[in-house]
């Protein structure tokens, strides 16, 4: 294999796609164990563990940071990528699944006493601060392993 595509910038993104695609598909094996079938929307959804989103970013991070430097430009605007999507998994879109989860049992409360039918809010938006952990060490492993291994 050419050397040059491990040495030149394309490393940085297929690891960082690899961290990505390594965290959708445990949470696909996660969902088939604990539910005894398989479904897509598990592979294109949103929440669950691991977090893709904070393996992603925290990935890009760290391929940036060994890359470019910790003092390139680069690696600033993805630490402030990473802060702004980890704050956004856990707290904002996790808020949002809490409130969907609360506004779906109201539905079920009108559905049973009134008749009444209405489409559910999608519970699964956010993550826990545990999922978005395995994320960052999914991340930030995923993009050193390459690193150290293949280049």
């Amino acid at each position: 294999m050419d050397n040059s595509v491990f040495t030149s910038n394309y490393w940085v993104f297929i690891s960082v796609f690899t961290a990505w695609l390594i965290a959708q598909s445990l949470k696909v094996v996660i969902g088939i164990i604990r539910e005894k079938r398989f479904n897509f929307k598990w592979f294109v959804g949103t929440g669950g563990m691991p977090s893709s989103h904070a393996a992603a970013v925290s990935g890009m991070a760290t391929a940036f940071a060994i890359h470019y430097g910790l003092d390139s430009p680069l690696f600033a605007l993805a630490f402030m990528v990473l802060l702004i999507v980890i704050s956004d998994a856990q707290g904002v879109r996790r808020a949002s699944g809490q409130q969907a989860e609360i506004l779906n049992k109201i539905l079920d409360d009108i559905y049973w006493k009134k008749k009444i039918q209405e489409n559910r809010l999608k519970e699964l938006l956010g993550h826990t601060p545990v999922q978005v952990v395995v994320g960052i060490i999914i991340g930030i492993g995923t993009v050193i392993l390459y690193w150290k291994c293949i280049l």
